[in-house]
Order: C-alpha cells, then sequence, then structure tokens
C-alpha cells in the first residue's frame, strides 16, 4: 500500500455518494463528501506550512471538520494529536512545547489565549474558522504522502503518575489492526448506523468508533456530546451504540427508553470505565439486549472484549481479542495460573511503539520482548474470561476520563494554606468515580477551600477536579511513610 492507513480508512470512500455522518440540524456528509473535505484541509495545512512528518494538535469541540482533520493528517503523512476539549491554556502549553506541533488548531473564542503556544495557529469550529475559510478555497483533491505501517499516525496523551503526562505513540500498524479486528469481531457491516456520542479526542471515540465505522462502511450520528434525547429519537433508525457506563444509567434514568425504542438495535458496547452489574442487570431486564464490555487503554486500543455471539459475562472484560496475546503476571512478568490476581500485560500489533521523548518511561513499561505492562491487576478464569480487579498507580476513571490524583497533587499542594494533600477516588452512581481530594493545612493555619477550588479550577480541567474536599489533621502513613489511601477510602470512599 502506499500509506495504509489512509489507503485503508479512506481512500477506498473516494466518489461515494453513502451517507456516512447523520448531523444534528439534519443535514448528511456522505463518505465521498468528507474524503474530498480532508483534501482540502490537507491543503489548509500544507499552506500553513506543515509537513509529513509533523506534529498537528488539535483542540476544539466536535464537529464534522475536525474529524476530517483526523483524515487530512493520515493522507499527509502528518502526526494527529487530538486534545481534550476541557484543557486549560496551561495544559495545553505543556501538549503544544512537548510534541513539538508546528500546528495548533483551537477554538476561534480563544486564539488569543492559544496563538502563541505553536509556531502557527488556525481556528476551527462548528461554524467555521481560518482553517475552514482556508479549506473553502483548496482543491478536493490531494496527492496521498507515502507512508509505511510503522511510521507515526498519532499521539495521544496520557497522564502521568509524577504529574508529567506521556505521549503515546500510535503507528498506521496499530490504528488499521485493531480496527479491522474489531469490525470483524462485533459484526460490523455497511448497514449499521452507529450512535455516536463520544468525544474524538479520545481512543474510544476515534480510534474505536470511528475506524470500526470507517473499515465497515457504514454510517455515524454524530452527536457533539452525550444527548439522551437524541439518543432516543435516533435509536428507532440505529442499529449500534458505542459508549461509557454514563450513556447507559443515563439512558435508564429516562422513562421514555423502552424495549420497544431499542427494538432496531442489535449492540450496545460498553467501555472506557467498568460498568456496574447491577447496570448489567437493568439494561437487560429494560430492554432484552446485554451489553458488550470490552477492555483498551490509550496504548494499546482495545485488549480484550466479550464475544459478539458467546455468552457476555457481566464483571468481566471478555475474552483477548484474537490477535492480541494476554497475560497476567508476576511483578517479573512471569505468567501466573489461572485464578490469580496480577498485572495485566499484553502484546500485539495493537501495542503502542512507546512513549514520546520518554525512552526511560517506555523501557519501564515495556519488556525486550514485547509486553507491555499495562499496571492494571486483573484475573482470568479458566475459560479466559478477564476481570480487572484494580488498577494501579491510583487511577481514577470518571465518566471515561482517565485522571491522575498526582497531577492533582501536585496543583493542591502548591495551594495557600495547604501541607499536603491526598486524592483518591470515591463511587459515582453517573460517573464512576470522581476525585475526592484529603487536605492537611499547614501548621497553625487553616483551609479557605474557595480559594483553593479557584486555583484548582485555574490549572486544571473540570473533569480533574475534585467534587468533595476533606480536611485532616494528618494523612495516614505506614512506617515506610508512604500515604495509606487504603485508608482513606475506608474512611471516606462511601
Amino acid at each position: 500500500m502506499n500509506n495504509p492507513l489512509y489507503d485503508t480508512m479512506f481512500a477506498p470512500h473516494a466518489g461515494k455518494n453513502t451517507p456516512f455522518l447523520h448531523l444534528p440540524d439534519g443535514d448528511v456528509i456522505t463518505h465521498g463528501a468528507f474524503v474530498r473535505r480532508a483534501a482540502q484541509l490537507a491543503h489548509a495545512m500544507v499552506a500553513l506550512g506543515v509537513h509529513a512528518g509533523d506534529r498537528v494538535a488539535v483542540q476544539v469541540e466536535k464537529c464534522p471538520d475536525m474529524l476530517a482533520l483526523y483524515a487530512a493528517c493520515a493522507q499527509m503523512g502528518t502526526i494527529f494529536l487530538p486534545l481534550n476539549t476541557a484543557y486549560t491554556a496551561a495544559e495545553l502549553a505543556y501538549f503544544v512545547s512537548d510534541s513539538g506541533a508546528v500546528l495548533l488548531v483551537g477554538d476561534p473564542a480563544r486564539q488569543a489565549e492559544l496563538e502563541g503556544l505553536s509556531e502557527a495557529f488556525a481556528s476551527l469550529s462548528a461554524q467555521g474558522g481560518s482553517l475552514s475559510d482556508l479549506a473553502d478555497t483548496q482543491a478536493e483533491e490531494f496527492e496521498t504522502v507515502a507512508r509505511h505501517e510503522d511510521d507515526l499516525a498519532a499521539f495521544l496523551y496520557t497522564s502521568g503518575t509524577t504529574g508529567r503526562s506521556k505521549g503515546a505513540m500510535l503507528s498506521q500498524k496499530n490504528l488499521i489492526s485493531n480496527a479491522a479486528t474489531l469490525t470483524d469481531l462485533w459484526q460490523f457491516t455497511d448497514a449499521d448506523v452507529l450512535l455516536h456520542g463520544l468525544p474524538i479526542f479520545h481512543t474510544h471515540g476515534l480510534f474505536v468508533a470511528t475506524n470500526v465505522m470507517l473499515i465497515a462502511g457504514g454510517s455515524m450520528v454524530f452527536m457533539p456530546r452525550l444527548d439522551v434525547d437524541a439518543l432516543i429519537d435516533w435509536m428507532p433508525r440505529a442499529t449500534t451504540m458505542m459508549g461509557v457506563p454514563t450513556f447507559y444509567t443515563r439512558l435508564l434514568e429516562d422513562a421514555r427508553f423502552s424495549r420497544d425504542v431499542a427494538a432496531n438495535m442489535r449492540l450496545f458496547i460498553s467501555g472506557s470505565a467498568p460498568l456496574l452489574a447491577d447496570t448489567h442487570v437493568a439494561f437487560e431486564a429494560r430492554t432484552g439486549h446485554r451489553i458488550l464490555e470490552r477492555y483498551g487503554m490509550t496504548e494499546t486500543n482495545m485488549n480484550t472484549s466479550n464475544p459478539y455471539a458467546g455468552e457476555r459475562r457481566a464483571g468481566t472484560v471478555g475474552l483477548p481479542l484474537p490477535d492480541v496475546d494476554l497475560r497476567i503476571a508476576d511483578a517479573d512478568g512471569v505468567e501466573l495460573p489461572r485464578g490469580e490476581t496480577g498485572v495485566v500485560e499484553v502484546r500485539g500489533p495493537n501495542v503502542f511503539l512507546g512513549y514520546w521523548n520518554m525512552p526511560e518511561k517506555t523501557e519501564a513499561e515495556m519488556r525486550p520482548d514485547g509486553w507491555f505492562i499495562t499496571g492494571d491487576l486483573g484475573v482470568q478464569d479458566a475459560d479466559g474470561y478477564v476481570t480487572i480487579v484494580g488498577r494501579g498507580k491510583d487511577l481514577i476513571i470518571s465518566g471515561g476520563y482517565n485522571i491522575y490524583p498526582k497531577e492533582l497533587e501536585l496543583v493542591l499542594d502548591a495551594a495557600d494554606g495547604v501541607l499536603e494533600s491526598a486524592v483518591i477516588g470515591v463511587p459515582h452512581g453517573d460517573l464512576g468515580e470522581v476525585p475526592l481530594a484529603v487536605l492537611v493545612p499547614q501548621e497553625g493555619g487553616r483551609i479557605d477551600l474557595e480559594a483553593v477550588r479557584e486555583t484548582v479550577g485555574e490549572a486544571l480541567a473540570r473533569f480533574k477536579q475534585p467534587r468533595e474536599y476533606r480536611i485532616v489533621e494528618a494523612l495516614p502513613r505506614n512506617t515506610m511513610g508512604k500515604v495509606q489511601k487504603v485508608a482513606l477510602r475506608a474512611e471516606f470512599g462511601a
């Protein structure tokens, strides 16, 4: 292939007049129109000085042009770096600087605060912007740049436990292999209509949902965000849905959501966070559908899935994908017997190439023979089904987004009046879990929680900010001085 990613995902759709994106205003973008728009955006980025191998950082609200930028970068051989729309300017500055992005595409309303962060800035939104305007004047065909399957296609940043985010380097092969496997495993075809309410700066909405639909040739109901009204309205005309557990809890809270509404659906998929067993049971009782749960991460895309045609076991994330090796291992990488709890390690064509500019971190988390140490604790039963029982590094997953306590703790420790802090995840019926901050005041002082909230609000995206605060005299520690978060969870976890 000339360019494996573009030739697999996008080139086959050139000239097609079939629906690809169903938009909220009733408009439909065909496959062919989408490919043509991507070509225009590629020309526009070239005009701004972007070349093959460069990084393009994108922080804009979900819209067709944002998705077409992904296709344009694939055709140009440019590395696509989507960023959470909630990130502050301070957070963006690190991502742009670390990645060496030559172009930052952002919201027109934030141009004044963002345009100095990279060599070039272009605005983009559902209503237009400088990049859209420039693209409008460009040709609808672009000569695809030759690339190899091992060339980089995307960076996705995942927060580090030390507060420094890591850029996971994903190759063309990583994206193609995983999407092809999932398309086959979940039996997607060009007849499928996917309800797409996920963000597209995240691996779930972009490299799982979108890539699968591109390979299958089906269409997507392209919602800007989770919208229960839209889901219920569209569901009788759709066939599939991918979502985080919050999608399912919100649907179950709505009395209009019934077995009749879901009658045309063939598959509901959940991921990015654990789905409570109670939600599984309630959803099946309401609709007759058993949710298919799977397991993946930024560095690997998907690793396991409950079967499409076989038994879907609530509480498990299913079986390893056909082309993914998975083992439960001890700290030395020695595989443990079935039924024993250990660290989940995976190996396969889906596993990323390493962390950008962090060879020491890559070496620490990637074994020489290709096994990636996920940091998640799991157990595999006699039938091969995997259950995730815990997470290393105290990772919090809230509404499908990863939150690393250390990043919050660094901000909290620097706040006025705070001696030290500890952040834990506590259960939340809608989001799965949310961060709770435990603060220790400086000696003889007091903590102004409103001032602390303001400090956190200026430094971190809203989804990372603690939902609750507790003030204590001292944090519990073991004999080595390490904070005992188990004790904090026991005290505040409810």
